[in-house]
């Protein structure tokens, strides 16, 4: 692993890694294929690293499924698996700046935000799994109906861990956290687009003292992603992704009755109710509707306006996204970085055309910025007169590009609310918190707020219908990564 600083792009020095972590030793890949990774502000190449094979694959289980099977991880006592746990968690307090950096260069979120969203949450689920683990029962005895019993939880073996580029090291410690703290085997699978991070993680851990084939992190494309979950020796899988991708994972997994998690897409509501103090939700929405430059499944992009404000509603989210700052992602002032990739900006493009052809207006936006005439650049961009049919309004367009749709009545809020494929995030804006409460409980989301916007790592987060299976966070999320045995006892015990 070598990093050669006499190039630079994006605004960190060129890093080029030849080897793999594999089982907790840096090891030369078994092919000479690489993965080439480009800033998507510059276009220009900032790092390379190996593309994991099948056969890096196949070395990568084995050595998981040894160190599990053989007990080195998962019989050590849990104090012990905490102390290591929690020496990554301090290391990436110690290398935040570091890692938002790289992350950055790598997909386009804006520094700024990055030191939060990208490293420091990831160190809070890290921290938090930390807290959750210590305090929950994994062995308890119970007054059964034909004696008593011994329930046990039980680490549920080998995971594979597949993360995606737009939150990569959050995504990665929502799984690897709970896993490792459970006394699974983990093998992260990182995406080709940000795999320089994974390396940072892969020295933390290192450093962190994990047992030899406790951990493997493989940069790889989505052929050798199947390989790695339709392997027989992986036990459970736990994707972030798209929903056509997790509707894959799913099959393949189900060939060996492999457990899987799955935290997909979202096409989120933010109900703004007529008695909302406009000023306090059109601040609290804007962040999180263009959050990472679009590219997070829990961002607001559906905004439900009363027909009543309607108007005054579009004009001030009108002014909060012509007042967003675009450019350099590692500019501290930037609010709106690049898209991760060309095609990524394309789709949001076509996106954008399809739904001037729908009927919506654009009321801000709708375009590349000509101020960046490099980068993968689009406007952040606010469609106003949407219908919930349109496509715009149901697809996950992933980029800057929200939608505000008017209602009626509160009835027919929910409705539109509801009127979705999917069912991962949501937000109601209210002078009365306990009715945005009573909304809450009739919206079919997993993730809800009222006159706020939070994702709390100790509790579970998820989705209803096509945004998942399963939960993370939480005990329900560290649950996850555990299997369920009943012992039955003697009467006399």
């Amino acid at each position: 692993m070598t990093d050669n600083p006499s190039g630079t792009g994006g605004g960190i020095a060129y890093a080029d890694h030849r080897q793999l972590y594999i089982g907790g030793t840096f090891t030369d890949p078994a092919g000479d294929e690489a993965i080439e990774v480009v800033s998507p502000h510059t276009e220009q190449p900032i790092g390379r690293v190996p593309h994991a094979s099948r056969e890096d694959v196949d070395r990568a289980v084995h050595a998981a499924r040894e160190s599990f099977d053989s007990g080195v991880w998962a019989q050590r006592p849990l104090a012990e698996r905490i102390e290591t746990v929690t020496r990554i968690k301090d290391a990436f307090a110690v290398r935040s700046e570091e890692i938002a950096k790289v992350i950055s260069a790598q997909n386009g979120t804006p520094y700024t935000s990055a030191v939060m969203v990208q490293s420091l949450a990831a160190m809070m689920v890290w921290d938090t799994a930390v807290k959750i683990a210590a305090d929950f029962r994994h062995e308890e005895r119970r007054a059964g109906v034909l004696g008593p019993l011994l329930v046990r939880r039980e680490p549920v073996g080998v995971v594979a861990a597949v993360v995606p580029w737009n939150v990569p090291q959050f995504t990665a410690a929502a799984k690897l956290a709970p896993a490792l703290l459970a006394g699974c085997s983990a093998i992260l699978k990182v995406s080709p687009e940000t795999p320089l991070d994974a390396y940072l993680l892969a020295e933390i851990a290192d450093e962190a003292g994990l047992p030899p084939g406790v951990l493997s992190i493989l940069p790889a494309d989505r052929e050798v992603s199947e390989y790695l979950v339709g392997h027989p020796g992986v036990d459970k899988v736990s994707f972030t992704g798209s929903v056509a991708a997790g509707k894959r994972v799913m099959e393949v997994a189900s060939r060996n009755l492999t457990r899987v998690t799955l935290e997909l897409g979202g096409k989120s509501a933010a109900v703004i109710l007529p008695d909302a103090d406009l000023e306090a939700a059109v601040a609290g929405i804007t962040p999180f509707a263009w959050m990472i430059n679009g590219q997070a499944c829990v961002a607001q992009t559906r905004i439900l306006a009363p027909r009543s404000r309607y108007d005054e509603i579009a004009e001030r989210f009108k002014a909060a996204a012509d007042g967003l700052r675009v450019g350099d992602p590692l500019d501290p002032a930037t609010e709106v970085g690049p898209l991760v990739a060309e095609r990524q900006r394309q789709r949001c493009l076509d996106y954008i055309a399809l739904g001037q052809e729908e009927g919506a207006k654009v009321l801000a936006g709708g375009g590349r910025p000509e101020s960046m005439p490099t980068g993968w650049y689009v406007e952040p961009t606010l469609f106003g007169d949407v219908d919930n049919a349109m496509r715009i309004a149901r697809e996950e367009i992933f980029g800057p590009v929200i939608c505000l749709l008017p209602y009626e009545d509160e009835e027919e809020a929910v409705r539109i609310a509801n009127d979705s494929d999917y069912g991962l995030s949501g937000s109601v804006w209210t002078a009365d918190t306990e009715h945005g409460i009573d909304i809450a409980r009739r919206v079919r989301t997993g993730t809800y707020s009222v006159n706020t916007f939070s994702l709390d790592m100790l509790g579970p987060f998820g989705g209803y219908k096509n945004s998942g299976i399963g939960r993370e966070f939480g005990p329900e999320g560290y649950a996850e990564y555990l299997e369920h045995k009943m012992i039955h006892l003697p009467a006399e015990a």
